[in-house]
Protein backbone atom coordinates (compact mmCIF):
# COMPACT_ATOMS: atom_id res chain seq x y z
CA UNK A 1 0.00 0.00 0.00
CA UNK A 2 1.30 3.33 -0.66
CA UNK A 3 1.10 6.41 2.03
CA UNK A 4 -2.10 7.43 1.70
CA UNK A 5 -4.27 6.83 4.56
CA UNK A 6 -7.10 4.02 4.27
CA UNK A 7 -10.37 6.07 4.03
CA UNK A 8 -13.16 3.78 5.62
CA UNK A 9 -16.78 4.54 5.25
CA UNK A 10 -18.38 2.90 8.42
CA UNK A 11 -21.75 2.00 8.20
CA UNK A 12 -24.20 1.97 10.68
CA UNK A 13 -27.68 2.64 11.36
CA UNK A 14 -27.50 4.14 14.90
CA UNK A 15 -24.10 5.81 16.41
CA UNK A 16 -24.35 8.37 19.08
CA UNK A 17 -25.50 10.27 20.91
CA UNK A 18 -28.16 7.82 19.86
CA UNK A 19 -28.20 5.12 22.28
CA UNK A 20 -27.69 1.50 21.19
CA UNK A 21 -24.76 -1.15 21.45
CA UNK A 22 -23.90 -1.26 17.72
CA UNK A 23 -23.79 2.51 17.66
CA UNK A 24 -21.36 2.55 20.75
CA UNK A 25 -19.14 -0.26 19.48
CA UNK A 26 -18.81 1.71 16.46
CA UNK A 27 -17.78 4.69 17.86
CA UNK A 28 -15.03 3.21 19.73
CA UNK A 29 -14.07 1.43 16.89
CA UNK A 30 -13.87 4.62 14.74
CA UNK A 31 -12.01 6.39 17.36
CA UNK A 32 -9.27 3.38 17.81
CA UNK A 33 -9.19 3.37 14.04
CA UNK A 34 -8.67 7.02 13.60
CA UNK A 35 -6.11 7.04 16.23
CA UNK A 36 -4.05 4.28 14.18
CA UNK A 37 -4.19 6.86 11.23
CA UNK A 38 -7.00 5.69 9.03
CA UNK A 39 -9.47 8.17 7.54
CA UNK A 40 -12.88 7.19 9.25
CA UNK A 41 -16.21 8.70 7.87
CA UNK A 42 -19.78 7.27 9.52
CA UNK A 43 -22.80 6.91 7.76
CA UNK A 44 -25.93 6.58 10.49
CA UNK A 45 -29.48 8.01 11.21
CA UNK A 46 -29.77 12.11 11.43
CA UNK A 47 -29.89 11.35 15.46
CA UNK A 48 -26.36 10.35 14.98
CA UNK A 49 -23.18 12.22 15.13
CA UNK A 50 -22.42 11.02 11.87
CA UNK A 51 -20.55 12.33 8.46
CA UNK A 52 -23.24 11.28 6.23
CA UNK A 53 -27.40 10.81 7.34
CA UNK A 54 -30.12 9.17 5.77
CA UNK A 55 -29.92 5.80 7.11
CA UNK A 56 -33.19 4.17 9.22
CA UNK A 57 -34.75 0.37 9.42
CA UNK A 58 -37.93 2.39 8.05
CA UNK A 59 -35.96 4.10 4.91
CA UNK A 60 -36.40 1.41 1.68
CA UNK A 61 -33.70 3.91 -0.36
CA UNK A 62 -31.08 3.00 2.33
CA UNK A 63 -29.24 1.67 -0.63
CA UNK A 64 -29.43 4.63 -2.74
CA UNK A 65 -27.76 6.56 0.76
CA UNK A 66 -25.10 4.28 0.90
CA UNK A 67 -24.14 4.15 -2.71
CA UNK A 68 -23.91 8.38 -3.11
CA UNK A 69 -22.09 8.21 0.76
CA UNK A 70 -19.60 5.62 -0.72
CA UNK A 71 -19.11 7.93 -3.78
CA UNK A 72 -18.83 11.29 -2.18
CA UNK A 73 -16.69 10.07 0.52
CA UNK A 74 -14.22 8.64 -2.00
CA UNK A 75 -13.76 5.36 0.33
CA UNK A 76 -11.54 2.31 -0.27
CA UNK A 77 -13.26 0.50 1.94
CA UNK A 78 -17.19 0.31 3.13
CA UNK A 79 -17.67 -1.19 6.54
CA UNK A 80 -20.96 -1.95 6.99
CA UNK A 81 -22.21 -3.11 10.83
CA UNK A 82 -24.68 -5.26 9.80
CA UNK A 83 -27.26 -6.24 12.62
CA UNK A 84 -30.61 -7.35 9.66
CA UNK A 85 -32.86 -5.41 11.73
CA UNK A 86 -31.25 -1.78 11.95
CA UNK A 87 -31.21 -1.89 8.19
CA UNK A 88 -34.67 -2.47 7.51
CA UNK A 89 -35.61 -6.64 7.88
CA UNK A 90 -38.62 -7.44 5.50
CA UNK A 91 -40.16 -10.90 6.49
CA UNK A 92 -42.64 -11.87 3.66
CA UNK A 93 -45.29 -14.41 5.30
CA UNK A 94 -46.47 -15.81 1.77
CA UNK A 95 -43.06 -16.35 -0.19
CA UNK A 96 -39.70 -16.39 1.69
CA UNK A 97 -37.92 -15.74 -1.52
CA UNK A 98 -39.16 -12.18 -1.43
CA UNK A 99 -37.74 -11.41 2.43
CA UNK A 100 -35.10 -8.76 2.07
CA UNK A 101 -33.47 -6.25 3.91
CA UNK A 102 -33.03 -2.47 2.62
CA UNK A 103 -29.16 -2.93 1.74
CA UNK A 104 -29.92 -5.61 -0.26
CA UNK A 105 -29.21 -3.65 -4.02
CA UNK A 106 -25.81 -1.80 -2.03
CA UNK A 107 -24.15 -5.14 -2.01
CA UNK A 108 -24.61 -5.29 -5.91
CA UNK A 109 -24.11 -2.17 -6.76
CA UNK A 110 -21.18 -1.17 -5.15
CA UNK A 111 -18.22 -1.04 -6.90
CA UNK A 112 -16.11 -0.51 -3.80
CA UNK A 113 -14.58 -3.23 -1.44
CA UNK A 114 -17.12 -4.30 1.21
CA UNK A 115 -16.07 -5.40 4.45
CA UNK A 116 -19.63 -6.98 6.82
CA UNK A 117 -19.40 -7.26 10.21
CA UNK A 118 -22.01 -9.61 11.22
CA UNK A 119 -23.60 -8.73 14.40
CA UNK A 120 -26.28 -11.30 14.91
CA UNK A 121 -27.28 -15.04 13.50
CA UNK A 122 -29.46 -17.19 15.03
CA UNK A 123 -30.21 -21.44 15.82
CA UNK A 124 -34.00 -21.97 14.60
CA UNK A 125 -34.72 -22.40 18.71
CA UNK A 126 -33.26 -18.77 19.18
CA UNK A 127 -34.86 -17.72 16.43
CA UNK A 128 -38.79 -18.36 16.80
CA UNK A 129 -38.30 -16.67 20.75
CA UNK A 130 -37.59 -13.16 18.84
CA UNK A 131 -41.30 -14.39 17.58
CA UNK A 132 -42.41 -13.02 21.33
CA UNK A 133 -41.41 -9.75 20.91
CA UNK A 134 -44.66 -7.13 21.05
CA UNK A 135 -44.83 -3.69 21.06
CA UNK A 136 -48.65 -4.33 22.04
CA UNK A 137 -49.94 -3.75 25.61
CA UNK A 138 -53.58 -5.71 25.65
CA UNK A 139 -53.95 -9.24 25.86
CA UNK A 140 -55.57 -9.98 22.61
CA UNK A 141 -52.60 -7.52 20.88
CA UNK A 142 -50.11 -9.46 22.17
CA UNK A 143 -51.48 -12.67 21.26
CA UNK A 144 -51.92 -11.56 17.73
CA UNK A 145 -49.02 -10.17 17.36
CA UNK A 146 -47.33 -13.01 18.74
CA UNK A 147 -49.46 -15.57 15.96
CA UNK A 148 -48.48 -13.22 12.95
CA UNK A 149 -44.88 -12.57 14.21
CA UNK A 150 -44.34 -17.00 14.93
CA UNK A 151 -45.80 -17.22 11.41
CA UNK A 152 -43.66 -15.51 9.69
CA UNK A 153 -40.60 -16.49 11.17
CA UNK A 154 -41.17 -19.79 11.30
CA UNK A 155 -41.45 -19.72 7.59
CA UNK A 156 -38.73 -17.24 7.30
CA UNK A 157 -35.81 -19.26 8.92
CA UNK A 158 -34.16 -20.18 6.11
CA UNK A 159 -34.50 -16.91 3.83
CA UNK A 160 -32.71 -15.48 6.73
CA UNK A 161 -29.57 -17.22 7.15
CA UNK A 162 -29.81 -17.20 3.07
CA UNK A 163 -29.74 -13.78 3.47
CA UNK A 164 -26.10 -13.93 5.74
CA UNK A 165 -25.21 -15.76 3.56
CA UNK A 166 -25.67 -13.92 0.24
CA UNK A 167 -23.77 -11.03 2.56
CA UNK A 168 -21.17 -13.50 3.19
CA UNK A 169 -20.44 -14.14 -0.32
CA UNK A 170 -21.00 -10.41 -1.48
CA UNK A 171 -18.28 -8.97 1.43
CA UNK A 172 -14.37 -9.14 0.16
CA UNK A 173 -14.21 -9.91 4.09
CA UNK A 174 -16.29 -10.57 6.99
CA UNK A 175 -15.90 -9.94 11.05
CA UNK A 176 -17.62 -11.87 13.53
CA UNK A 177 -17.10 -12.16 17.15
CA UNK A 178 -16.50 -15.28 18.09
CA UNK A 179 -16.04 -18.73 16.74
CA UNK A 180 -19.95 -19.95 17.51
CA UNK A 181 -20.93 -17.12 14.96
CA UNK A 182 -18.19 -18.10 12.46
CA UNK A 183 -19.91 -21.73 12.41
CA UNK A 184 -23.53 -20.28 12.15
CA UNK A 185 -23.36 -18.24 9.67
CA UNK A 186 -21.38 -20.39 7.62
CA UNK A 187 -18.47 -18.33 7.64
CA UNK A 188 -15.75 -21.01 8.08
CA UNK A 189 -16.83 -22.40 4.08
CA UNK A 190 -16.56 -18.48 3.01
CA UNK A 191 -14.24 -18.38 -0.23
CA UNK A 192 -13.84 -15.08 0.44
CA UNK A 193 -12.73 -15.41 4.33
CA UNK A 194 -14.37 -14.55 7.77
CA UNK A 195 -12.18 -13.45 10.07
CA UNK A 196 -13.16 -13.71 14.18
CA UNK A 197 -11.78 -10.62 15.79
CA UNK A 198 -13.21 -10.19 19.25
CA UNK A 199 -15.79 -6.94 20.37
CA UNK A 200 -13.54 -4.31 21.75
CA UNK A 201 -13.46 -3.39 25.33
CA UNK A 202 -12.10 -1.49 27.67
CA UNK A 203 -12.94 0.86 31.31
CA UNK A 204 -13.63 4.24 30.31
CA UNK A 205 -10.95 6.40 29.11
CA UNK A 206 -11.84 9.34 31.29
CA UNK A 207 -10.67 7.10 34.24
CA UNK A 208 -7.03 8.38 35.27
CA UNK A 209 -6.85 5.16 38.02
CA UNK A 210 -9.27 2.26 38.75
CA UNK A 211 -11.29 3.34 41.61
CA UNK A 212 -11.47 0.47 44.53
CA UNK A 213 -14.99 -1.44 45.02
CA UNK A 214 -15.70 0.89 48.15
CA UNK A 215 -15.73 4.05 46.26
CA UNK A 216 -17.20 2.54 43.44
CA UNK A 217 -20.18 1.07 45.08
CA UNK A 218 -20.66 4.06 47.25
CA UNK A 219 -20.97 6.19 43.82
CA UNK A 220 -24.53 4.22 43.87
CA UNK A 221 -25.60 3.85 47.20
CA UNK A 222 -24.69 -0.02 47.27
CA UNK A 223 -24.27 -2.29 50.03
CA UNK A 224 -20.44 -3.02 50.67
CA UNK A 225 -21.16 -6.60 52.73
CA UNK A 226 -22.33 -9.07 49.94
CA UNK A 227 -21.12 -9.80 46.04
CA UNK A 228 -22.95 -8.36 43.40
CA UNK A 229 -24.14 -9.83 40.20
CA UNK A 230 -24.67 -7.18 37.90
CA UNK A 231 -27.39 -7.43 34.93
CA UNK A 232 -27.17 -4.17 32.28
CA UNK A 233 -28.34 -3.17 28.99
CA UNK A 234 -31.22 -2.40 26.92
CA UNK A 235 -34.60 -3.82 28.31
CA UNK A 236 -35.29 -5.93 26.23
CA UNK A 237 -37.54 -9.21 26.45
CA UNK A 238 -34.97 -11.73 25.21
CA UNK A 239 -32.44 -10.32 28.21
CA UNK A 240 -34.48 -12.36 29.72
CA UNK A 241 -34.65 -10.74 33.44
CA UNK A 242 -38.33 -11.85 34.27
CA UNK A 243 -36.07 -15.00 36.06
CA UNK A 244 -34.09 -13.08 38.47
CA UNK A 245 -37.81 -12.15 40.53
CA UNK A 246 -37.89 -15.75 40.78
CA UNK A 247 -34.67 -16.79 42.02
CA UNK A 248 -33.47 -17.22 45.69
CA UNK A 249 -30.25 -15.36 45.81
CA UNK A 250 -27.34 -16.69 47.83
CA UNK A 251 -27.14 -14.46 50.83
CA UNK A 252 -23.75 -13.65 50.24
CA UNK A 253 -25.24 -12.07 46.75
CA UNK A 254 -27.62 -9.60 45.56
CA UNK A 255 -28.13 -8.76 42.18
CA UNK A 256 -28.38 -5.32 40.58
CA UNK A 257 -30.06 -3.99 37.56
CA UNK A 258 -30.25 -1.08 35.34
CA UNK A 259 -31.89 -0.85 32.36
CA UNK A 260 -32.19 1.59 29.41
CA UNK A 261 -34.67 1.87 26.04
CA UNK A 262 -32.65 2.52 22.93
CA UNK A 263 -33.91 4.57 19.73
CA UNK A 264 -35.28 1.69 18.25
CA UNK A 265 -36.89 -0.08 20.98
CA UNK A 266 -40.49 -0.22 21.31
CA UNK A 267 -41.60 -3.23 23.31
CA UNK A 268 -43.18 -3.86 26.26
CA UNK A 269 -41.17 -5.36 29.19
CA UNK A 270 -42.72 -5.08 32.54
CA UNK A 271 -40.24 -6.00 35.51
CA UNK A 272 -41.06 -6.04 39.27
CA UNK A 273 -37.85 -6.03 40.91
CA UNK A 274 -39.62 -4.77 44.16
CA UNK A 275 -41.50 -8.21 44.37
CA UNK A 276 -37.84 -10.58 44.15
CA UNK A 277 -38.60 -13.48 46.37
CA UNK A 278 -35.92 -11.99 49.08
CA UNK A 279 -35.80 -8.64 47.91
CA UNK A 280 -31.99 -9.19 47.00
CA UNK A 281 -32.52 -7.41 43.81
CA UNK A 282 -31.69 -3.57 43.44
CA UNK A 283 -33.08 -1.94 40.38
CA UNK A 284 -30.83 1.20 39.91
CA UNK A 285 -33.07 2.93 37.38
CA UNK A 286 -30.26 5.26 36.31
CA UNK A 287 -31.58 4.31 32.59
CA UNK A 288 -28.70 4.89 29.96
CA UNK A 289 -25.18 5.89 31.41
CA UNK A 290 -22.04 7.79 30.22
CA UNK A 291 -19.22 5.42 29.96
CA UNK A 292 -17.24 6.80 32.81
CA UNK A 293 -20.35 6.44 35.43
CA UNK A 294 -20.65 2.72 33.39
CA UNK A 295 -17.30 1.89 34.30
CA UNK A 296 -17.84 2.78 37.61
CA UNK A 297 -20.67 0.58 37.95
CA UNK A 298 -19.25 -2.35 36.61
CA UNK A 299 -15.85 -1.91 39.21
CA UNK A 300 -18.57 -1.80 41.85
CA UNK A 301 -19.62 -5.45 40.46
CA UNK A 302 -18.30 -9.03 41.17
CA UNK A 303 -19.94 -10.57 38.30
CA UNK A 304 -21.90 -10.30 35.56
CA UNK A 305 -25.38 -12.18 35.27
CA UNK A 306 -26.95 -12.93 31.60
CA UNK A 307 -29.90 -14.88 31.53
CA UNK A 308 -30.66 -14.38 28.15
CA UNK A 309 -32.89 -15.98 26.07
CA UNK A 310 -31.55 -15.24 22.72
CA UNK A 311 -28.11 -14.15 22.02
CA UNK A 312 -25.72 -13.92 19.07
CA UNK A 313 -22.92 -11.95 20.91
CA UNK A 314 -23.18 -9.91 24.43
CA UNK A 315 -21.43 -6.84 24.62
CA UNK A 316 -21.89 -6.81 28.18
CA UNK A 317 -20.08 -9.89 28.73
CA UNK A 318 -17.26 -8.49 27.03
CA UNK A 319 -17.32 -4.89 28.83
CA UNK A 320 -17.90 -6.83 32.11
CA UNK A 321 -14.54 -8.98 31.16
CA UNK A 322 -12.84 -5.48 30.19
CA UNK A 323 -13.25 -4.54 34.02
CA UNK A 324 -12.74 -7.94 35.12
CA UNK A 325 -15.18 -9.51 36.03
CA UNK A 326 -16.68 -12.92 35.48
CA UNK A 327 -19.92 -14.17 34.00
CA UNK A 328 -22.85 -16.32 34.89
CA UNK A 329 -24.63 -17.29 31.60
CA UNK A 330 -27.87 -18.99 30.34
CA UNK A 331 -25.85 -22.03 28.11
CA UNK A 332 -26.50 -21.19 24.84
CA UNK A 333 -24.00 -21.24 22.20
CA UNK A 334 -22.06 -18.06 22.33
CA UNK A 335 -21.77 -17.96 26.01
CA UNK A 336 -20.42 -21.75 25.89
CA UNK A 337 -17.58 -20.84 24.01
CA UNK A 338 -16.13 -18.13 26.77
CA UNK A 339 -17.08 -19.97 29.55
CA UNK A 340 -14.80 -23.20 28.15
CA UNK A 341 -11.94 -20.72 28.50
CA UNK A 342 -13.06 -20.38 31.99
CA UNK A 343 -14.26 -16.98 31.85
CA UNK A 344 -17.75 -17.89 33.50
CA UNK A 345 -20.44 -20.69 33.93
CA UNK A 346 -23.36 -21.74 31.67
CA UNK A 347 -26.05 -22.92 33.27
CA UNK A 348 -29.62 -23.71 31.82
CA UNK A 349 -31.90 -21.24 32.44
CA UNK A 350 -33.96 -21.87 35.51
CA UNK A 351 -33.98 -19.93 38.73
CA UNK A 352 -32.54 -22.53 40.49
CA UNK A 353 -29.50 -23.20 38.23
CA UNK A 354 -28.64 -19.36 38.16
CA UNK A 355 -28.53 -19.40 41.82
CA UNK A 356 -26.40 -22.68 42.39
CA UNK A 357 -24.13 -20.74 39.34
CA UNK A 358 -23.38 -17.48 41.62
CA UNK A 359 -22.85 -20.13 44.36
CA UNK A 360 -20.36 -22.29 41.97
CA UNK A 361 -18.69 -18.74 41.39
CA UNK A 362 -17.85 -17.55 44.43
CA UNK A 363 -16.38 -21.20 45.40
CA UNK A 364 -13.72 -20.64 42.80
CA UNK A 365 -13.99 -16.98 41.88
CA UNK A 366 -10.16 -15.93 42.47
CA UNK A 367 -9.15 -18.67 39.75
CA UNK A 368 -12.05 -17.00 36.80
CA UNK A 369 -10.81 -13.81 38.06
CA UNK A 370 -7.43 -14.44 36.99
CA UNK A 371 -8.19 -15.91 33.89
CA UNK A 372 -10.55 -13.19 32.90
CA UNK A 373 -7.58 -10.75 33.61
CA UNK A 374 -5.54 -12.70 31.18
CA UNK A 375 -8.26 -12.62 28.62
CA UNK A 376 -9.14 -9.32 28.42
CA UNK A 377 -5.76 -7.70 27.30
CA UNK A 378 -7.55 -9.44 23.86
CA UNK A 379 -10.08 -6.93 24.11
CA UNK A 380 -7.88 -3.58 24.27
CA UNK A 381 -9.31 -1.18 20.96
CA UNK A 382 -5.31 -0.36 19.81
CA UNK A 383 -5.43 -4.40 19.04
CA UNK A 384 -8.62 -4.78 17.50
CA UNK A 385 -8.03 -1.35 15.49
CA UNK A 386 -4.76 -3.11 14.08
CA UNK A 387 -6.74 -6.30 13.24
CA UNK A 388 -8.97 -4.38 11.27
CA UNK A 389 -6.66 -2.31 9.76
CA UNK A 390 -4.33 -5.29 8.73
CA UNK A 391 -7.90 -6.82 7.46
CA UNK A 392 -8.27 -3.89 5.31
CA UNK A 393 -4.77 -3.46 3.95
CA UNK A 394 -5.33 -7.43 2.92
CA UNK A 395 -8.71 -6.55 0.65
CA UNK A 396 -6.97 -3.33 -0.62
CA UNK A 397 -4.09 -5.31 -1.33
CA UNK A 398 -5.79 -8.80 -3.14
CA UNK A 399 -7.90 -5.80 -5.17
CA UNK A 400 -4.83 -4.08 -6.44
CA UNK A 401 -3.38 -7.40 -7.71
CA UNK A 402 -6.71 -7.82 -9.55
CA UNK A 403 -6.05 -4.80 -11.19
CA UNK A 404 -2.58 -5.31 -12.60
CA UNK A 405 -3.37 -8.85 -13.68
CA UNK A 406 -6.18 -7.06 -15.72
CA UNK A 407 -5.29 -5.98 -19.64
CA UNK A 408 -6.48 -2.55 -19.85
CA UNK A 409 -7.51 -1.79 -16.68
CA UNK A 410 -7.93 1.65 -15.97
CA UNK A 411 -8.08 3.17 -12.32
CA UNK A 412 -10.70 6.27 -12.29
CA UNK A 413 -9.85 8.86 -9.79
CA UNK A 414 -12.80 11.30 -8.25
CA UNK A 415 -12.89 14.59 -8.18
CA UNK A 416 -11.82 15.78 -4.06
CA UNK A 417 -14.21 16.45 -2.21
CA UNK A 418 -14.20 19.02 0.86
CA UNK A 419 -17.53 19.19 2.57
CA UNK A 420 -17.77 15.67 3.88
CA UNK A 421 -20.08 16.60 6.60
CA UNK A 422 -23.50 16.43 4.38
CA UNK A 423 -27.21 14.94 4.78
CA UNK A 424 -27.46 12.19 1.79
Amino acid sequence: MDDKPIRVLMVTTEYPPMQGGVGRYTENLTRALQKLGLDVYIVCNEKGKGDYYGLSPYNEHNSDVLLKAAHDSMADIVHIQYEQGLYGLVLDPINPDKTTTNIDSFYHDCKVPIVTTFHSAYTFKQWMNLATITESTSRVGRYAHFMVNSWKHLVNYHSFHNINKKKLAMSEASIVFSRYLLTLIGGKNSSRGCNVIYHGAEPSPKLLCQPTKKDARSRFSLPQDRRIALALGFTTATKGWKILEKMDIPDNWIIVVNSSKNHYNREKVNLRFNKSKNNSVIDLQKDFLDEESLSFLFYAADATILPYTVTSSSGVMFDGLAHGLPFVATDLGFFKEFSSKGLGITVKRRPDAFANGLRTLAKDYDTYVREVNQFKEKLKWDLIAIQHSTLYEHVLNAKKAIVMRTPNSKVTVEADHTNNHKRI
